[in-house]
């Protein structure tokens, strides 16, 4: 159909515009899941780190003080220079960053010591083909940590997230199964060493607002949430705000 644009410029539309919100955001600057990366981190001090779909930079910033150089990776050149600005005043001068598809990343082969990701891996249209590339730059043996917002599995929940993600984001591709992702991780060379579950509480108002997501796709988001089944409206703990709770993972892999 004429007109329409490929994930990657969709994406770049979506967050571009939005980049100092991202970096500014409360949900995305803190919480159990980045302090978890950044102990990882910590524990790995690498030479060399990479943080696949950085967005606001959250990752590298937390990682920065315990690396010899961070990479920052992402598709939108607006979001990576909110990211260089905010590192600047961070005085975090040994992270860089690098626009790029995460398929397909500018780095040579067992160049990267540590890799991380977090609330991106969503947004990939093809996880299988990111997770291989990221499990090229990293050498053998060395740590990746992923996490991200995941399906609760069952088909009636399943639908109802992807359903109100891509309403919220037209560049939602999929929150995937814990199962799914384990299956990912290890066809793409990488062992498991922990799967981390927690769940995050999604304030309805600053969650539209840091989208800008129009009137018309709120109020069906609204109206999917008023018309969930009971078992929907008590796992996700939807408020009357339109707030609700969402599963949560994080992996740690080690690359084999």
């Amino acid at each position: 159909m004429a007109g329409k644009k490929p994930l990657s410029a969709l994406i770049d539309d979506q967050f571009g515009p939005r980049a100092a919100a991202y970096v500014a955001s409360a949900v995305h600057s803190s919480g159990p899941d980045l302090a978890w990366i950044a102990e990882r981190a910590e524990r790995a001090r690498p030479q060399v780190a990479l943080d696949l779909g950085s967005g606001g930079g959250h990752v590298s910033y937390a990682i920065a003080p315990y690396a010899g150089r961070v990479v920052a990776c992402d598709l939108s050149e607006q979001m990576l220079a909110a990211v260089t600005e905010t590192a600047r005043a961070k005085g975090l001068d040994t992270l860089e960053t690098r626009v790029c598809d995460v398929r397909a990343l500018p780095l040579g082969d067992a160049s990267v010591d540590f890799a991380a990701s977090r609330f991106s891996a969503h947004h990939w249209q093809d996880l299988d083909a990111a997770l291989r590339d990221c499990r090229r730059v990293l050498r053998p043996g060395a740590t990746a940590v992923f996490a991200d917002a995941v399906s609760p599995g069952t088909p009636l929940l399943d639908t109802h997230l992807q359903a109100i993600e891509l309403l919220r984001d037209p560049s939602h591709v999929r929150d995937y199964a814990i199962e799914e992702w384990v299956a990912a991780l290890q066809a793409a060379g990488f062992a498991l060493q922990e799967v981390k579950r927690f769940r995050l509480r999604i304030d309805f108002k600053p969650w539209i607002e840091r989208m800008q997501t129009p009137p018309d796709r709120q109020r069906a988001i609204r109206s999917l949430q008023a018309q969930a089944p009971q078992e929907a409206a008590t796992h996700f703990d939807i408020g009357e705000d339109g707030s609700y709770t969402l599963d949560c993972a994080g992996f740690e892999v080690r690359a084999v």
